[in-house]
């Protein structure tokens, strides 16, 4: 136990605060993220009672990671950090200011949400090759895996606080209220970025962005630990993440919740995702890593089934609570594998390549909301928790040399 609280201090001593701030910038973007993604769900649902509409709207989040992530990747190794870093922010930090302004006026309409979520989305598929690479460089590859862990340990925490809080604020204020507390969250990240005194200068060379990313595919598929661990990504992001935009509808029509029910119940995946990151922050070690990403993958997939098919508010909950546990593991250890595998030269455009891959997840809300449609929310759901467990077991063969 004391090395484990020696690694962590020094980890919070790291980079003269740089890693604190850092931290804090993703903080306070995930929280807006989940505060955002229920809020809009549920205005979404109300307004055109479509559970594809609810599933494509929080998919334009994903699609940006998919069809520029590649390139983002290979760009953040031509600019300096911070800067993106800062730019990211303010975008986002502008169109929730346009949202929330919009929505007062009562002119809000449902693409403009569309177009909000893609915009955002685009910013945020920045953050691995912008943010976390900053994390890695500032801490170090030593301290890379129980940093990752402390982060998504803030992603996850946030998961508890943005759904409960985008509940209650759409109940009790409407939709203006969630946005105006979007620009506040984003404009205490604004401040911490600022005060990051991380620089880097920008890759040198004159290599296009096209041929980075060219070098960075061919390392990609001579690397069978990079193969099974971008494998298992697409898996998550095609067939278990993409269930998150149902449990809105699964909550209001299954469940019988309202706004603030719904927000409460989705905060509990957080609570168990909270809970697993501080877990794998205190006892995670090296050796356990593919076991803690693979595994979680498959208890995320588990539950995310059991919690479609349980009609008792109590079950799912339980199953959403261990669906957290699971995704702890997977998200703590998405970005920190890629990371060591890949060459210091080349950790921004292999981040950029796992942007990619995340990316697919639109293939997973397109499926799920068309199959929504078709046989209602919680059998489609079930349906993606059992197709994604059968994806991983025909690919064993790739994964299992992570």
């Amino acid at each position: 136990m004391r090395r484990t609280d020696s690694r962590f201090q020094a980890l919070m001593q790291a980079g003269n605060g740089d890693f604190r701030r850092l931290w804090f910038v993703g903080m306070m973007v995930f929280v807006v993220r989940w505060l955002e993604t229920v809020a809009v769900g549920v205005v979404v649902y109300e307004k055109t009672n479509s559970a594809f509409l609810v599933a494509m709207v929080t998919m334009l989040r994903l699609l940006p990671m998919g069809l520029f992530g590649a390139f983002l990747g290979a760009w953040a190794e031509k600019v300096e950090r911070r800067t993106a870093l800062i730019g990211m922010v303010l975008i986002m930090g502008t169109v929730s200011a346009v949202m929330a302004l919009l929505a007062h006026a009562g002119t809000l309409q449902i693409w403009h949400l569309a177009l909000a979520s893609f915009l955002n989305g685009l910013a945020w598929a920045t953050d691995n090759p912008v943010r976390r690479v900053m994390i890695g460089e500032v801490v170090g590859p030593d301290q890379m895996g129980i940093a990752m862990s402390v982060d998504v340990g803030a992603n996850n925490a946030s998961r508890m606080v943005g759904p409960t809080v985008g509940g209650l604020l759409l109940a009790g204020v409407g939709i203006d209220g969630a946005f105006a507390l979007s620009v506040v969250l984003y404009t205490a990240a604004l401040v911490a970025a600022l005060r990051v005194r991380y620089r880097n200068t920008g890759a040198a060379g004159s290599s296009s962005v096209l041929a980075r990313i060219a070098e960075g595919l061919k390392l990609v598929r001579g690397d069978a630990r990079l193969i099974g661990t971008l494998v298992v990504t697409v898996i998550y992001n095609v067939f278990a993440w993409p269930f998150t935009s149902m449990i809105p509808v699964i909550a209001r029509d299954r469940l019988g919740l309202g706004p603030e029910g719904v927000g409460i119940l989705a905060s509990i995946d957080g609570i168990g995702a909270f809970a697993g990151a501080v877990f794998l922050a205190m006892w995670l070690r090296p050796a356990w890593y593919a076991r803690a990403y693979v595994g979680g993958v498959t208890i995320y997939m588990i539950m995310l089934t059991i919690f479609a098919l349980v009609p008792n508010q109590l079950v799912a909950g339980i199953a959403l609570l261990c669906t957290g546990l699971g995704g702890a593991g997977f998200a703590t250890l998405q970005a920190t594998l890629v990371y060591l595998a890949a060459p210091p030269e080349m950790r921004s455009r292999i981040l950029g390549v796992l942007s990619v891959c995340i990316g697919t997840g639109p293939i997973g809300f397109v499926w799920l909301g068309l199959l929504a449609e078709a046989i209602g929310a919680h059998w489609a759901t079930a349906v993606t928790g059992i197709v994604g467990l059968l994806a991983m077991a025909l690919t064993w063969r790739l994964w299992r040399i992570i």
